[in-house]
């Protein structure tokens, strides 16, 4: 990759919702270092009391996203700071960013979040199934409760869960039709899936702001805590990489990392189960790796070209995650240090 000759220019990058993810903000903040970019990095939350928001060099408070002022909120900051770069980190604002989008760019900024029907039909997992099937991408059967008590004969296990959800809230194994019922009725917007026997692997695709797809990285998941990889590895298969690829292209997500969560069977074959536009939990594996997504993200922004590889990462990398802590004074009042 090509040295940025953009060292003095100060750079504005904002974080929405940013919660947890320090690991995120930190990889930005080590790529504009290598970049030798001046970068200011802050963040949006609804609370004093999000970790990676004490760590950010502007913190904001803004109104849930489901505030009719939430955007006018973001906006304000972006023409206050000259913000150039603007990235969601949970699914809570991509539909209100995505239909939004235009706003930002008059204002200067790029958001990283694919159009408002992409963000519909990844987050919409009756649309996602459609999605793939229209398009020949191998992905579990996938019906409404009702469709699935109507049949006579259902293969067991099945898998229950939101088809508006994320984050594996209210995902249930069930194995019978007495289970099926009791479940159906305690989680909402339940839909039916096949149950699938296989390898999961969630693949981090990145996209640049030419809507050209540029790196694949597969990552197996070995232990998942509340909906979040906590233990991955890196594996460089070059059919996950080349489907996983062909979906993204197919559906036109971008720009940015795009999550597709999948299943690799003992045949070799590969089933999709779920797209996720934006930066998944694992990503810092990765970037770890050599897919330094931030890194390409920022020298784009600067120079417009990047030299990327498609296999460029390392394989067999593994990632063991684990708590951190940031202190705070008293209500929080105060800027906090890890």
């Amino acid at each position: 990759m090509a040295k940025s000759k953009s060292a003095k220019v100060n750079l504005a990058v904002l974080f929405t919702c940013i919660g947890r993810r320090v690991s995120l903000l930190n990889s930005f903040r080590r790529a504009a270092k290598q970049l030798k970019i001046k970068a200011s990095f802050f963040g949006t939350d609804t609370t004093e009391l999000s970790p990676a928001l004490q760590l950010c060099d502007k913190a904001f408070l803004v109104k849930p996203v489901t505030h009719p002022g939430y955007i006018s909120q973001l906006l304000s900051i972006v023409k206050a700071y000259k913000v150039k770069l603007l990235v969601p980190t949970v699914d809570l604002d991509l539909k209100i960013l995505a239909r939004n989008k235009p706003k930002f760019a008059a204002a200067g900024c790029n958001v990283l979040v694919s159009s408002p029907d992409v963000v519909d039909i990844c987050q919409d997992k009756r649309k996602t199934y459609d999605f793939l099937l229209k398009n020949g991408f191998d992905t579990p059967l996938t019906m409404s409760i009702s469709k699935a008590l109507a049949k006579k004969k259902l293969t067991w296990p099945c898998f229950l869960k939101p088809w508006d959800g994320s984050a594996s809230r209210g995902n249930a194994a069930v194995n019978n039709r007495k289970e099926l019922l009791f479940f159906a009725q305690r989680i909402p917007n339940a839909i039916c899936q096949e149950f699938i026997k296989g390898t999961e692997h969630t693949c981090d695709v990145y996209v640049d702001f030419s809507m050209k797809v540029r790196c694949v990285v597969p990552r197996k998941r070995i232990e998942v805590r509340t909906g979040e990889v906590s233990k991955a590895q890196v594996v460089k298969h070059s059919e996950v990489m080349d489907q996983s690829a062909r979906l993204v292209e197919t559906l036109g997500a971008g720009p940015g990392v795009i999550t597709i969560q999948l299943f690799l069977i003992r045949d070799n074959s590969v089933k999709f189960i779920e797209i996720n536009p934006r930066f998944g939990g694992g990503a810092p594996l990765s970037i770890k790796a050599g897919a330094n997504f931030p890194k390409w993200i920022l020298h784009e922004l600067l120079v417009k070209k990047t030299n990327i590889r498609f296999d460029c990462f390392k394989d067999n990398l593994i990632m063991l995650r684990y708590d951190d802590e940031v202190w705070l004074q008293g209500t929080g009042t105060k800027r906090a240090k890890k």
